[in-house]
């Protein structure tokens, strides 16, 4: 493939679990993949894994709860590539979950925001507008089904309402952008048996990993500002 054609994809939070199987299946697909994570060795070791398979990756530190790190790997981008094209917010915690949202810890909630909306929103204000500047992007916001209004609960209070503000980002970007060629959408990966989902969860990394992989490799007349799993519609 001509470098020059191959096009870059960024993945937060993808040492491990879905993020390092979306870096995979990104780089199979023929993409320059950098991932990241906030763990330096551990990220390191796994881009190092998905190289011996044969992968085009990189590897940079990300923590997407510091302002200077977006602007570091930011400034690094456009250095190195000059461009970004696919980003995928997948970088997420899930504290709490078993607290009443009348009694769970104020700071607990505070730390689930900044993780799972105040980083994708940061990364989306440092890389959004240099998609904008080629007229091609592709943004993938790692959500949740629970998060979706129509089926909200009790539980996780925290993580619910991050993924609920991460869903409206996703309307709101994919409205400020719909003039140019950028596509951004929210995937729901379902219950996966990673750190976070546990040993009894229903569904594997791959299939966990595969409605992100898709929004990530729409074509340029596939939706955006959606909510998916399995490449279906996921209510609000």
């Amino acid at each position: 493939m001509d470098e020059s054609q191959r096009k870059i994809a960024l993945v937060t939070g993808a040492n491990r679990g879905i993020g390092y199987e979306v870096c995979r299946q990104l780089a199979r697909s023929g993409m320059q993949v950098i991932l990241t994570s906030r763990d330096a060795a551990k990220g390191e070791r796994a881009a190092e894994s998905l190289r011996r398979e044969g992968g085009q990756l990189e590897y940079h530190l990300l923590d997407v709860t510091e302002a200077k790190h977006i602007e570091q790997l930011r400034q690094w981008m456009a250095e190195r590539y000059g461009r970004l094209d696919v980003l995928v917010n997948n970088a997420a915690v899930l504290l709490g979950e078993d607290q009443s949202v009348l009694n769970v810890p104020i700071d607990v909630v505070r730390t689930t925001m900044e993780v799972n909306f105040y980083g994708p929103l940061n990364l989306c204000r440092a890389f959004v507008p240099m998609m904008k500047k080629t007229g091609y992007g592709r943004v993938v916001n790692v959500s949740s089904e629970m998060g979706s209004l129509a089926g909200m609960g009790s539980d996780s209070a925290g993580y619910r309402a991050s993924k609920a503000a991460l869903n409206a980002l996703t309307r709101i970007v994919a409205s400020e952008v719909r003039a140019y060629n950028i596509k951004v959408n929210s995937a729901c990966p379902g219950w996966v048996r990673s750190q976070m989902g546990g040993p009894h969860a229903s569904r594997s990394l791959e299939q966990g990993a595969a409605t992100i992989v898709w929004l990530a490799t729409l074509p340029n007349d596939g939706p955006s500002g959606g909510f998916y799993r399995d490449q279906k519609i996921v209510p609000w």
